[in-house]
């Protein structure tokens, strides 16, 4: 590098240092955004405009350090011309001056000594003179090199505290320790202006088809996978716009340094013209001076170039790079709109299954309240409706939601195997209930036997029913305790349900009389069957009303004849009687009371129930 001419060079750098890191900074905050981005694009197509804009990106970077360090030598020439300028000159000339003459002395004194050894050598003079010659020569030499070394010391010294020139060190420093830690950026390699300029760009016509193909919501999406994937791709539009304006301002911070670069070219043309102006009259030794000047001006221009020129491609890389961007988030936008309609008409149609499920709900109730008059029978059947609307409704919403249909049905067999096992006894009980209140089931009110418990249905829920306990001995009456049952005692061979048929209100009892032997028993049996009849006969007509309900009700010819009964049959102990006879359930206790006197009376026999 040619020593610059202080006329021209006095400030020639473009940026200051803080404004070189600051524009590093920024462009390599800027760069990272490539991480970004690669995490967002998940399909073929995106990752294609993330590989034009890495490789875009890669470019920019390495023009921002090559202005930096065109930049930091022009700092460093600006440094080393106010040096030689300024108040250290004459102390730096100085010092060269007086290196200078050491070193001479020391080299005379070095040929001398040399010249001596070689006469004590050779044997001529004497020896005891050229022996003192040669410790003066070299008392002398140490006190030439003593200097020297202090002349060196106050040298760098010099150098070294030279603010503007450590500054400009430093400076490149920095430079190279930023470089390092961005991967594609190594020290002292090719520079970018020395590559193609042209970068690539993705074309919104190419990369639209892949990306409405691959990156839209697949028919198979559930409303959940829907609407996650218009969020997705929201977000995406709004990391795009965030990029996009970042890369603008980047764009403007290097649109707005290239005014300097481009004053500074124009006066060194002017001073150039100048110079040659003055060099077709100068002579021998202006001609000299001027030819130092020109080399000056040359290197400065060369310099001040190699910031512009890597200025103007930054214009145009970024340009492309917007362009990149601009394309990538149009094609996602018109994705978005895609999934925001696709999701409304999804929605649209969940909305009108549910409507024509609940408006057919509405009709089977309307039907069933016009058509079906008996209480249960329309119980039943609202029940029924109940059920089925909410099972569709469910499995209407259930299926919106799902996004794969084949998890779906996977996810709901190994749950229902899970509830079927884990809830195995509710859903006994649940699905007894549906015997319960079937054509021939309970329902409030009826009178029932469970086991041992006899009782009237006060409550008939979905998993069990609750009987008002009445007492077994005596009147029938409430004992005043309710008995819970599980509906799954259908299911059970050991409990036994046993109720009353609607409308019937009889039972048959029986008792065992042991009749003495030696009796007529042939007139014993008309005897007793004469006393039972007479209490019966009371209310025979409501029995036989009784039985041709359950005819009606059954459809069945199996009522049985409705008179008491005694028939004799031999024993252990001897003939015994069974007498059975018909009585009303209200008055059981009281029937049975006459009936036991009737009998002893007609026998004057003891009674063995």
């Amino acid at each position: 590098m040619q020593s610059p001419d202080p006329a021209v060079s006095a400030h020639v750098a473009v940026l200051t240092g803080d404004q070189v890191v600051r524009i590093l900074d920024e462009t390599v905050d800027w760069y990272r955004t490539l991480g970004n981005q690669q995490q967002a694009a998940n399909q073929p197509s995106e990752l294609l405009i993330v590989y034009a804009n890495r490789q875009t990106a890669d470019r920019v970077i390495d023009l921002a350090f090559e202005i930096a360090r065109a930049n930091a030598e022009l700092l460093s020439s600006e440094a080393s011309n106010v040096q030689a300028v300024g108040d250290g000159a004459a102390s730096a000339r100085a010092f060269g001056e007086q290196q200078t003459r050491l070193d001479a002395q020391r080299h005379e004194i070095q040929t001398e000594m040399d010249s001596d050894r070689r006469l004590a050598a050779s044997g001529k003079g004497s020896q005891t003179d050229l022996g003192a010659k040669l410790s003066e020569l070299q008392g002398e030499l140490d006190m030439v090199n003593a200097r020297r070394n202090l002349l060196d010391t106050m040298t760098q010294f010099v150098n070294e505290s030279d603010a503007k020139k450590a500054n400009a060190s430093a400076l490149k420093s920095h430079i190279d320790a930023i470089a390092v830690s961005i991967p594609s950026v190594s020290i002292g390699r090719e520079p970018a202006s020395s590559t193609s300029l042209s970068a690539p760009a993705v074309s919104s016509a190419a990369l639209a088809p892949n990306l409405s193909a691959s990156g839209g919501a697949p028919d198979r999406l559930g409303i959940w996978g829907m609407v996650t994937n218009a969020l997705r791709l929201s977000k995406k539009v709004g990391m795009i716009d965030a990029i996009d304006r970042r890369t603008a301002a980047l764009q403007e911070t290097f649109r707005s340094i290239r005014t300097q670069p481009l004053e500074q070219l124009t006066r060194l043309s002017a001073r150039s013209d100048v110079l040659a102006t003055q060099a077709d009259t100068a002579s021998g030794a202006t001609l000299k001076g001027l030819r130092g000047q020109f080399d000056t001006l040359a290197w400065l221009f060369k310099e001040t170039s190699a910031i512009l020129i890597p200025l103007s491609k930054e214009g145009v890389l970024l340009e492309q790079y917007r362009h990149n961007l601009s394309n990538w988030r149009d094609t996602i936008k018109r994705q978005y709109r895609e999934a925001l309609g696709a999701l409304a008409v999804r929605l649209a149609i969940v909305a009108a299954l549910l409507a024509v499920v609940f408006a057919g709900g509405e009709l089977w109730r309307g039907v069933v309240l016009r058509y079906a008059h008996e209480p249960r029978r329309r119980y039943q059947l609202l029940l029924l409706r109940k059920i089925a609307l909410w099972i569709l409704a469910v499995a209407i919403i259930g299926l919106t939601f799902v996004t794969e249909l084949s998890s779906f049905a996977t996810f709901a067999g190994l749950l229902t195997a899970g509830v079927a096992v884990a809830m195995q006894s509710v859903l006994v009980s649940i699905v007894g209930y549906f015997f319960l209140i079937g054509k021939y089931g309970v329902r409030v009110g009826d009178r029932v036997q469970i086991g041992n418990v006899t009782g009237e249905v006060i409550d008939l829920g979905l998993v069990r029913m609750h009987l008002m306990e009445l007492s077994s001995q005596g009147a029938l009456g409430p004992t005043g305790r309710v008995v819970a049952f599980a509906n799954s005692i259908v299911f059970q061979a050991s409990g036994g349900l046993f109720k009353q048929i609607p409308g019937v209100n009889f039972a048959w009892h029986e008792m065992t009389l042991a009749l003495p032997s030696g009796s007529d028993y042939v007139a014993v049996k008309e005897k007793l069957l004469a006393a039972v009849s007479s209490v019966v006969g009371e209310y025979q007509a409501e029995i036989v009303r009784q039985t041709k309900e359950i005819e009606r009700i059954t459809s069945s010819n199996s009522g049985g004849s409705l008179v008491p009964q005694v028939q004799l049959h031999f024993s252990a102990a001897g003939v015994e009687a069974l007498v059975r006879y018909p009585v009303q359930l209200q008055r059981a206790t009281e029937i049975d009371d006459r009936v036991s006197k009737e009998l002893l009376s007609a026998m004057s026999l003891p009674v063995h129930p």
